[in-house]
């Protein structure tokens, strides 16, 4: 059995937000953290968000793209969704011990203009949720 907290990250596909998150926290937090991440649905990996990750020092092309999973929603110390509609639409967790945070980004798989001005969306997302992550980290959940 696994001893530390499990922070598992929602977002709708599963793709961007919720994959930058479990990269950093990983990354970041010396494996304090058990960490998953998962959607309402499973879109695949988004090829900007392994990008952006790499050009700060994080690979994440390894990562799965994966569909919530009720036993491991039950068993998180902390659930934390990072778009509205996964907050909205997120399965009901039984266990009443579980710990559900909700914070919001914009979703940059639906920026548009130029590929300069998405790219600088997943960027700016990217650099939100680092600074999310090292205030999680910083309050010791």
């Amino acid at each position: 059995m696994n001893d530390k907290p499990l922070v598992y990250f929602l977002c709708t596909g599963n793709s961007c937000r919720s994959q930058i998150a479990d990269g950093f926290l990983n990354a970041l937090s010396g494996e304090k953290y058990e960490v998953k991440s998962a959607g309402l649905e499973a879109h695949g990996l988004n090829p900007r968000a392994v990008q952006v990750m790499k050009e700060v020092g994080i690979d994440i092309s390894g990562n799965s793209s994966d569909v919530i999973d009720p036993e491991i929603l039950n068993r998180a110390t902390y659930v934390i969704t990072l778009c509205g509609h996964a907050d909205e639409h997120c399965p009901v967790i039984m266990n009443p011990n579980v710990i559900k945070w909700h914070w919001g980004f914009d979703d940059p798989a639906k920026a548009t203009g130029t590929e300069e001005e998405i790219m600088a969306q997943f960027r700016n997302v990217r650099d939100a949720i680092k600074s999310r992550i090292d205030l999680f980290i910083g309050q010791g959940h």
